[in-house]
């Protein structure tokens, strides 16, 4: 049975499982009835995987009143064994527990064989051939049914002393019965190939199996963890060896040269790739380094196939548009429109308000006309929606582009490929600072050679999530033809957030004293009363002047999670005052947050598997940073309904740490999105996150309104602070290397 602090907390019961009212096959979840006393019942709910009537079963959890079912027991832990008397067996085997033994066959083994029945099944099925209906064949694989079962039902034990039961089925289905063994060979498989188990659960797992602090498995395990945990979840693709090697032997607490001669190893097995770049020796895991040259490679590839267009041409088809559409294109916009339709790859970058739709417009128009496929995409599904209503052409994710593949839960992949290449004849990419290295590794991989290639972003915006600086390389690079656009268009200048984005991004101080505009400061001192002023307009001072319909298009933008001011305490003020309890509002504790129908809430990581549904279309996939409302919460079902801009997605129980409070969302998370009206926390934290480009991506993340609320001497210090976040990736270098 599993251990935990919480222990002496929980109340234990005991019983035989009479009926399994419900079974989730995917996660383990199940409701069950089970007898603890003659005539005496009571309902378990939990995870409980491999649950069958007939079962001894002993829980630990607590009691909890459901508000339809009643009373209920909520097991956090438990254990079970086989029945004993003939009574349980029969009960046991006639539930259809084993394959192939229903309640007839089930009965004509317990009157033979009696208490000896799961001795016989397991240990002479031939046995069973004598009884009535059972051929040999028939009670080999019977046999072999349940002794499946049974290594499963000890391989689920094993792991029940170190993780959770869903972590324990992962196990079971990537090794099978064997996978006590491989465990105790290498515990550090574990966090080598399922998903939800860490370097540190692995290496408890192996304390306890008592293998040695420099056990070379450990060591390898550790350098594979520094280079994903320090490397990748801080945005590097690679880093350098001297680096690597001190925080690994740091972290497992062994020598530098016994973390060296692991990394050794592990550039010896193929799993890191180490290269000389910049005067050092740099260390990749094997993919990013993949990716980074698969993304040279390709682009390379496209700017020399792909046949330009003559400029006198170019210059007919601009006139042509001027005049069809009533249009006058800029000098820099006429050349980024010819630059475009002379290079295979182009990039294109500018702040707020420096006409990249109108170019994206006109391009369309050109490449239309020619009898191009054209295709739009962006890397959320926010930027991809903005993309086509600003330019009336369908854009899809990049996700969706490629086509992903929800096959495998742990690898899922995309079926447009270097083997399965995209239709399109031009590619026009959106946002693309956010595009981290793997992704557009994967984009590039499902361009065909001869097609155009459009990458469009504001590099002044904070760099992608993910791993890599893609944009900013490509243009730091100066391989590819790159336009950058810096003229503010007069309609455009007539924006006070407009002009202050381009003063932020210049190093100068934003205009803040003006009352009537689009951009708006209020100052407040301390970080509680930043938080309650933000409620306050949300809830009472913006709907009191602009009217309710304005809620909905309001995002609260903070530059941390941490303080009075940050995304975790603004959440629950903003819930509170937003959308309080009520008698018409089903909710669920997760943790110490509260769920309730009507929050808006975040999708923290990608997710493949969950299914949604829109207007009859179905699909798959909720990515990080997807946005919703919960429409419904069911308490029986044990599961959440979350409207997605229309995409209506169910989640159960066991997935509720993938969601989170939106109300108030950091600036990294509202990258590629724009909202009618943005209110921005200006507080006191630290110089890291307080920088430039961080406010200049929350101002310019506003359609119609931003309000800054907070102190002016913290936004002058995030104007005066230039610092940029250091990136150890070698794209750039690679682009220069070869090209």
């Amino acid at each position: 049975m599993n251990q935990s602090p919480e222990i002496d907390r929980l109340i234990p019961v005991e019983g035989v499982v009479e009926t399994v009212i419900y079974h989730n096959e995917q996660n383990g979840y199940s409701v069950i009835d089970l007898a603890i006393d003659e005539g005496e019942f009571i309902t378990l709910t939990g995870i409980m995987p491999l649950i069958s009537e007939g079962e001894t079963l002993k829980a630990m959890g607590r009691w909890e009143v459901h508000p339809t079912y009643g009373r209920q027991f909520k097991v956090e832990y438990y254990e079970k064994h086989l029945p004993a008397s003939e009574s349980a067996i029969l009960k046991y085997l006639s539930s259809r527990a084993v394959k192939g033994i229903g309640p007839v066959t089930a009965g004509r083994i317990v009157d033979r064989f009696g208490a000896d029945s799961f001795d016989v099944i397991e240990n002479h099925p031939e046995w069973l051939a004598d009884l009535p209906g059972i051929s040999l064949k028939k009670a080999t694989e019977i046999s072999e049914e349940f002794r499946a079962q049974f290594g499963m039902r000890t391989v689920m034990a094993f792991c029940g002393e170190y993780m959770g039961a869903t972590s324990a089925v992962r196990v079971y289905k990537a090794f099978g019965s064997a996978a006590i063994d491989i465990i105790k060979q290498n515990p550090y498989i574990l966090c080598e190939r399922i998903r939800g188990i860490g370097f540190d659960r692995a290496d408890r797992i192996a304390r306890s199996l008592g293998l040695a602090q420099n056990h070379p498995e450990r060591i390898r395990a550790g350098v594979i963890h520094t280079m994903k945990y320090n490397a990748v979840s801080n945005g590097h693709v690679y880093l350098p060896r001297d680096k690597m090697l001190a925080v690994a032997a740091e972290l497992l607490e062994v020598s530098a040269a016994e973390a060296a001669e692991a990394c050794d190893a592990l550039v010896a097995d193929g799993q890191l790739w180490q290269v000389h770049m910049g005067g050092r020796e740099c260390v990749y895991l094997k993919n990013y380094y993949e990716a980074e040259t698969t993304i040279a490679s390709k682009l390379d590839l496209l700017q020399k196939v792909c046949p330009p267009m003559d400029a006198g041409n170019i210059a007919r088809f601009i006139e042509r548009m001027e005049a069809e559409y009533g249009l006058r294109y800029a000098p820099m916009q006429k050349r980024a429109i010819t630059c475009a339709l002379q290079n295979g790859v182009m990039i294109l970058t500018g702040g707020p308000g420096t006409g990249k739709t109108t170019i994206i417009r006109a391009l369309i128009r050109v490449f239309g006309s020619l009898g191009l496929d054209i295709a739009l995409a962006a890397p959320t599904g926010r930027a991809a929606k903005r993309m086509s209503e600003a330019t009336r052409y369908e854009a899809k994710t990049i996700h969706r582009l490629l086509e992903i593949d929800f096959s495998s839960e742990d690898d899922p992949h995309f079926r447009r490929n270097e083997n399965n290449l995209l239709d399109e004849d031009v590619f026009i990419i959106d946002e693309t600072s956010m595009i981290d290295t793997e992704i557009m590794a994967a984009l590039l991989k499902a361009i065909k050679p001869g097609a155009r290639l459009l990458l469009i972003g504001d590099s002044d915006q904070l760099p992608s999530v993910g791993p890599g600086n893609v944009l900013r390389d490509l243009i730091r690079s100066d391989v590819f033809a790159t336009i950058e656009l810096k003229e503010v268009f007069r309609q455009a200048s007539e924006s006070l957030i407009i002009t202050n984005a381009h003063s932020i991004n210049a190093g100068e101080y934003p205009e803040l004293e003006s009352k009537n505009s689009d951009f708006f400061f209020v100052p407040r001192q301390s970080d509680e009363q930043i938080a309650q002023t933000v409620a306050s307009l949300c809830a009472v001072r913006l709907p009191r002047t602009y009217g309710k319909e304005i809620l909905s298009g309001i995002q609260v933008i903070t530059p941390s999670r941490k303080g009075a001011a940050g995304t975790v305490a603004l959440n629950a003020l903003l819930q509170k005052t937003l959308n309080p309890p009520g008698k018409d509002k089903r909710e669920r504790r997760f943790g110490p947050v509260i769920l309730r129908e009507g929050d808006k809430i975040m999708q923290i990581r990608n997710n493949y598997d969950i299914e949604w549904q829109k207007g009859g279309v179905k699909g798959n996939g909720i990515f990080n940073g997807d946005i919703g409302v919960i429409r419904a919460i069911n308490l029986s079902a044990e599961e959440v309904t979350v409207d997605f801009d229309g995409r209506i997605a169910a989640y159960d129980f066991t997935q509720l740490e993938e969601l989170e409070h939106a109300y108030a969302v950091t600036v990294h998370k509202s990258q590629g999105s724009e909202y009618p009206t943005v209110i921005l926390p200006i507080y006191p934290f630290t110089p890291r996150l307080l920088t430039r480009n961080l406010l200049y991506t929350a101002v310019t993340r506003a359609q119609n309104m931003v309000i800054l609320v907070g102190r002016a001497d913290v936004v002058a210090g995030m104007v005066d602070n230039n610092r940029q976040t250091k990136r150890y990736t070698g794209l750039c270098h690679i682009l220069r290397q070869n090209l």
